[in-house]
């Protein structure tokens, strides 16, 4: 098995809107409330960006493109940021790249002098919820105040 992980590229775009739509359909991620919604997964390459304290990862496996994940200021926060999009096609779960995804997007965050990282997911999707958790996210009661994905049921939080 063959993974490298990598900044999202323009050639990518089509490719990782197609991943997070078909992947957030398979959990019920549909419509308002919800990041496969959002305008930028047409273009995540356009939205972020290093001068903008954001990034978008993607994993090749084996040398194909199977999942992304990415790293942006909360609600225009300095010190918060948010693990946004990390959607991985069935055929890239359970070899190690969410974490890898994941563990990429918070080194990022730590560089750019964030201190706190949070995310909104589903709650059907356990699989993501136990790799937050084993990366030291914890689960919030309520989500925090401007998250605009208020389909989200899970909201958690990692201090960086």
């Amino acid at each position: 098995m063959s993974l490298h992980i990598r900044p999202i590229q323009a050639s990518d775009d089509v490719c990782i809107q197609q991943i997070i739509l078909q992947v957030g359909k398979e959990f019920g991620a549909i419509g308002e409330g919800f990041g496969p919604s959002d305008a930028e997964v047409a273009q995540m390459s356009q939205h972020y960006l290093a001068e903008q304290r954001s990034r978008y990862f993607v994993a090749e496996l084996n040398g194909k493109v199977v999942g992304g994940g990415g790293i942006a200021a909360f609600n225009h926060s300095a010190d918060t940021c948010e693990l946004r999009k990390l959607f991985i096609l069935p055929q890239g779960r359970g070899q190690g790249v969410g974490r890898q995804l994941s563990q990429a997007c918070l080194a990022f965050a730590r560089d750019q002098g964030y201190n706190r990282c949070y995310l909104d997911t589903l709650s059907n999707m356990d699989a993501a919820i136990a790799l937050y958790h084993s990366l030291g996210f914890e689960r919030l009661t309520q989500p925090l105040d401007g998250t605009i994905h208020n389909g989200c049921d899970v909201a958690m939080l990692k201090v960086l």
